[in-house]
């Protein structure tokens, strides 16, 4: 697989990453038996071939679950794996909170890598930012963990278009992002920001208005998230079908029945160029996704082991000028993203 870069220290991962945490939380059928989950990691680290596989977990996911399941993994195969993980927000009964204090950000990272079984974390971010808490001590914080030799680069996560509110269409409002770029700015002056994760797709594209090229002027990585739209972009969901109440897409604007049916033609568009590449709308939209910048990495989430092979096949799809240009003119996603 073709192999990229995540920020100034060069490190190389495979171009299409694996999303880990639909097996552990917030989608139907997450807690699955976890031979199911482990077939999936193995099919990811085999189908990366001699790059390594960009694994995207949390402690939150599940929570803790997901990085057990991956560390059953990395105890046999670390060599192959890119591991990224995130601290930064504690599972309650009713409801998530941010959690930033330097003595807990280190005592999280402690626990990830009992967890994982590892020595070190390869890429560890911040999942969110505390208001509580200045984010340069929890960045600072972070880090005395690469100093320590914990971690190898820092990331923030969710720093993207979800951090704004948008109008009606999804459209970003002028200046949305000014808020995300001065938070980059300041804990760049503390310590070199290796990577950003936040959503990027076909049907949420705001990023490439200021934050992808902000990491790209400054060698930073971008880990494009929910590249499939949670799912929608694969052309398998159908309108008014309906979701389980554990599954966060069942409280989703944009997944109504009404927005589903009404953003049918974005499916419709991909599924069309996909018949001439031979290829999946699935693959199409990662492949879109991978054309936005080589220091693009999309983490497609996946469940089963057949649909990570497939999502890693999109390295190989390559889009043309015209085809670019025809999924430029399909029209913008309809819903609220908030």
């Amino acid at each position: 697989m073709e192999r990229r870069t995540i920020g100034a220290g060069a490190l190389e991962v495979g171009a299409v990453g694996l999303g880990c945490m639909p097996m552990s939380w917030a989608y139907t059928g997450s807690r699955q038996r976890g031979d199911a989950s482990l077939r999936t990691v193995h099919a990811a680290l085999d189908a990366g071939g001699e790059a390594a596989t960009l694994l995207d977990t949390a402690d939150m996911y599940g929570p803790f679950t997901n990085e057990l399941l991956i560390g059953r993994v990395l105890k046999e195969r670390r060599g192959e794996a890119f591991v990224s993980t995130k601290c930064g927000l504690l599972v309650g009964e009713q409801h998530i909170v941010a959690n930033g204090r330097p003595g807990y950000v280190k005592r999280a990272c402690d626990a990830s890598l009992r967890r994982l079984q590892t020595e070190t974390i390869d890429l560890y971010q911040l999942h969110r930012v505390d208001p509580e808490v200045p984010v340069e001590e929890t960045w600072g914080a972070m880090a005395e963990l690469v100093a320590a030799g914990k971690v190898r680069a820092l990331g923030l996560c969710a720093v993207g278009a979800r951090a704004v509110r948008r109008t009606a269409h999804g459209r970003p409002r002028p200046g949305m992002h000014d808020t995300t770029l001065r938070l980059l700015e300041r804990v760049q002056q503390v310590f070199p920001v290796s990577a950003v994760e936040a959503e990027l797709s076909v049907w949420s594209p705001e990023a490439l208005d200021a934050l992808l090229p902000w990491c790209a002027a400054r060698g930073v990585g971008f880990l494009a998230a929910m590249p499939l739209g949670n799912g929608f972009l694969t052309g398998t969901l159908t309108p008014g079908q309906g979701f389980e109440p554990d599954d966060l897409r069942a409280r989703h604007p944009r997944f109504t029945a009404e927005m589903m049916a009404a953003n049918q033609p974005l499916v419709v568009g991909l599924r069309r160029v996909a018949e001439r590449h031979g290829a999946t709308p699935a693959q199409i939209a990662l492949a879109w996704t991978l054309r936005q910048g080589p220091h693009v990495v999309p983490i497609p989430g996946a469940k089963r082991a057949r649909w990570a092979e497939e999502n890693a096949g999109a390295a190989a799809v390559r889009l043309t000028e015209a085809d670019l240009a025809e999924m430029a003119a399909l029209p913008p996603a309809l819903g609220s993203w908030d």
